[in-house]
């Protein structure tokens, strides 16, 4: 008699627990969560002021004596229950900045709103899509020998995209001390909006804020190539932010010209470096700054948000630019299922990592991002609500925010994380139970608002 996989048997042992059950409703409680945390210990609600005891909650009548509770973990490759939740909570998160809501007044819609995508520079030239892959109208070939045009039209998954024509021609050195530097790109260019917007409208710089505020949210997004862009939704306010208006002199014109100033304008510097020189790093010639608006021509802000909360769930390794988790040697690179580009940027910041002028940067911690060291998601505090906040309002909904008139004892370990095969299998199935729950109540909700 054939025996069962081993999954199959542990999902067996499961189900036929006493405390299955029980086990289930931690589970779904978690979304089907694919690496969930467990902890163990209590909490203990009382009355503040006689000190009564309310509620008592112990993990001992739990099944293993442990609770489940979400990773949090916003890659899709990771955890595709909690990358929903994060996707969610993302999409609102930039919709209030563009449209108001979650604490956001409802007039930030009528203020001068963009999208704006900065691309990085170019590092050497690359297969491309269409056209743009045509050979060279003169032909010839590099100085190792290799064509400088290719004559297929890639179709847009083409493994060739993004892949560099010539690998010896191409820059990986300034390709990673670019990644390292973008935030510190972006920082400055923001900082020269301003300026800008100030010198434009007749202002002393350093009295910009008196006047107005430059809110934004940023998404950094790897390209076909492994080279970062950003998208970012940036939006002019009063002094105050959300809560102000602006002044009568901010335009989405004035501002789309401002992105584009600064954006040919702001560089970062490298240290010196005996090995590569110093590097002037800028923005790619590739800009563009659209006017956002509710209705009419120009992106729609559902869409923006739509787009933000997508790509803030993908990971390094979905996009086919790195990896996931960091890497420990060499050899972890070698036998990294990458990319030969993506794989030489990967030796490259492990290379750059081990000089002492780039010490800071800590490419080589950084070396399964290709050196790039920001956020996926950043925003300026004045844009829009906060992670946490949505958080809290989700904890109220369900129930569990705190009660007034009460304090709460905590007493809690980590015991533990992730599940037993069988328990990934029926996790798995929960999270998609509960996804196509959401997609069918969204599908009801769209078709009652249609009629």
């Amino acid at each position: 008699m054939r025996q069962l996989p081993e999954t199959d048997r542990d999902a067996i042992r499961l189900v036929q627990d006493p405390h299955f059950p029980r086990w289930l409703e931690q589970v779904t409680a978690t979304g089907g969560c694919a690496h969930p945390v467990h902890l163990s210990g209590s909490t203990t609600t009382l009355n503040d002021t006689t000190g009564e005891i309310l509620h008592h909650y112990d993990t001992r009548t739990e099944p293993g004596e442990r609770l489940l509770v979400r990773c949090r973990n916003r890659r899709a490759t990771i955890c595709p229950a909690c990358s929903r939740l994060h996707a969610g909570d993302t999409y609102h998160l930039v919709r209030a900045g563009l449209l108001g809501g979650k604490n956001i007044p409802a007039t930030v819609r009528h203020r001068p709103r963009l999208f704006v995508t900065l691309t990085a520079p170019s590092f050497g030239p690359v297969h491309r899509s269409g056209e743009a892959c045509r050979p060279r109208r003169h032909g010839g070939t590099c100085e190792h020998g290799r064509p400088l045009g290719c004559a297929a039209v890639h179709v847009p998954d083409a493994p060739a995209l993004g892949q560099p024509l010539c690998p010896d021609c191409y820059d990986y050195t300034a390709h990673v001390l670019w990644h390292a530097h973008a935030s510190k790109l972006w920082d400055r260019f923001v900082i020269d909006v301003r300026r800008r917007l100030a010198s434009s409208v007749g202002l002393v710089q350093s009295r910009f804020a008196h006047h107005a505020r430059l809110s934004f949210a940023r998404v950094a997004e790897y390209q076909k190539r492994a080279a970062v862009h950003v998208h970012a939704v940036v939006r002019l306010d009063g002094p105050s932010g959300a809560d102000d208006e602006p002044p009568a002199w901010a335009t989405a014109q004035l501002l789309i010209d401002a992105v584009h100033a600064s954006a040919r304008r702001v560089l970062v510097h490298t240290p010196y470096s005996a090995a590569v020189g110093e590097l002037a790093l800028r923005w790619g010639n590739q800009v563009d700054a659209r006017s956002l608006r509710v209705d009419g021509d120009g992106p729609h802000d559902d869409a923006v948000a739509a787009y933000v909360a997508k790509y803030v769930t993908k990971g390094a390794s979905e996009t086919g630019a790195g990896l996931d988790h960091p890497v420990a040697t060499r050899d972890d690179i070698k036998s990294a299922r990458v990319s030969d580009h993506v794989r030489a940027l990967m030796h490259t910041c492990w290379s750059l990592g081990g000089l002492p002028e780039f010490e800071y940067l800590r490419l080589r911690s950084w070396a399964h991002t290709l050196g790039y060291r920001g956020h996926i998601l950043t925003k300026s505090r004045a844009y829009s609500t906060t992670y946490a906040f949505l958080r809290a309002e989700r904890a109220d909904h369900m129930g569990h925010a705190d009660i007034p008139g009460t304090v709460k004892e905590r007493q809690w370990r980590y015991v533990g994380s992730g599940h037993t095969p069988g328990a990934v299998l029926i996790a798995a199935g929960v999270a998609d139970d509960l996804a196509e729950s959401r997609r069918l109540g969204l599908e009801a909700r769209h078709e009652g608002e249609c009629y």
